[in-house]
């Protein structure tokens, strides 16, 4: 069992409280960053046809949730791990004007996380996806968009001060951009969670450039498709990946709390190089990638923000199941209940 009980904790917030403090941050951050980054809200799929590869892959390895339509001769459908894929189509298919885009409400199932303290087989997020000028193709672009989140993460920290003080700000002013090939450099001896784990407690709030492209000691910093993020195409500065994570500093848990992957998006080429690279060429032939490789989806970018996981870190909660509803292993259960950690 993976799970960390702070000492002396106590939750801010009542489970009545909880409740009307989480549709606060939803409905408050859902509609300022819609309008920071001009999207629009569209209805997504809980569930897409298996052998298009329009699922989203994860790291490659996790199971998704399948199931056989009766009425479909038998059609193979998969609970969506994210969609990732599926925004970009819908940018082309619904004809998005140029700088605006799209954002949903995204359920997805993962029955093969290993549950703790923040992580659960159910995943809401908020799935944007905004059309990307071929002028804008660059990392000091990618930046301006993280700044922009940035901003509206610490507008909703704001607003939950003025409703709750007893929740004191903590955030930055400012994000810190760092590449996770300098982040090796600074910690040679440190694996990537530890690496994370030092900035975000040195800076607050990071954002760390270059997730799934191989490192100078031959691996990752973390795993990520080939299909979706642009991890390897060199940048100016010599390193590779023009995607990243959004990490803050928690500091109910004090660990390096992820709320946020994101990315520019492959092109062509970009895309049959990272095939190669993970040697999944055979992709190419699935509906996604044969729409991409014939011109078909606009350059795009785009990435997920987590809602348990901004409700947990700026209602202060030391458990992803105080702010959803998830299922947990009896002991885990029993523990939080003795240890005043209120499960809904």
């Amino acid at each position: 069992m993976k799970l960390v009980i702070p000492q002396n904790y106590k939750s801010a917030l009542s489970l009545k409280e909880t409740e009307k403090a989480i549709k606060m941050v939803k409905d408050f951050f859902e509609s300022n960053l819609a309008s920071e980054l001009k999207l629009r809200r569209v209805t997504a799929p809980l569930f897409v046809p298996r052998g298009t590869g329009i699922n989203d892959d994860l790291n490659g390895t996790e199971r998704p949730v399948s199931f056989e339509v009766k009425d479909m001769d038998g059609t193979v459908a998969e609970i969506v791990h994210s969609l990732a894929k599926w925004k970009r189509m819908m940018l082309a298919d619904y004809g998005i004007a140029n700088s605006y885009g799209i954002y949903t409400d995204m359920n997805a199932l993962r029955p093969d996380e290993e549950l703790d303290n923040i992580h659960s087989i159910y995943v809401d997020q908020w799935d944007w996806e905004k059309i990307l000028l071929p002028e804008e193709r660059s990392l000091d672009y990618l930046k301006t968009i993280v700044r922009r989140i940035f901003a509206v993460i610490k507008r909703t920290e704001f607003i939950v001060y003025e409703n709750y003080p007893e929740i004191v700000p903590i955030l930055p002013e400012e994000i810190h951009f760092i590449h996770a090939e300098e982040l090796l450099e600074r910690y040679p001896d440190l694996g990537p969670k530890e690496r994370e784990y030092e900035i975000a407690k040195e800076n607050g709030a990071v954002f760390i450039i270059g997730i799934g492209a191989d490192l100078a000691n031959g691996k990752p910093h973390d795993g990520r498709a080939p299909d979706y993020d642009d991890w390897s195409s060199e940048t100016k500065n010599g390193y590779r990946g023009l995607n990243g994570d959004i990490v803050v500093w928690n500091p109910v848990l004090k660990i390096a709390f992820e709320l946020s992957s994101m990315g520019i998006r492959v092109d062509d080429k970009a895309l049959i190089r990272q095939l190669d690279i993970q040697g999944k060429s055979e992709r190419k032939e699935l509906l996604f990638h044969k729409r991409l490789l014939a011109g078909e989806y606009p350059e795009s970018v785009g990435g997920g923000i987590g809602q348990s996981r901004l409700c947990m870190y700026f209602l202060r909660k030391a458990h992803i199941g105080e702010v959803q509803a998830s299922m947990w292993p009896g002991q885990m259960h029993n523990h939080c209940v003795k240890s005043g950690i209120i499960l809904m």
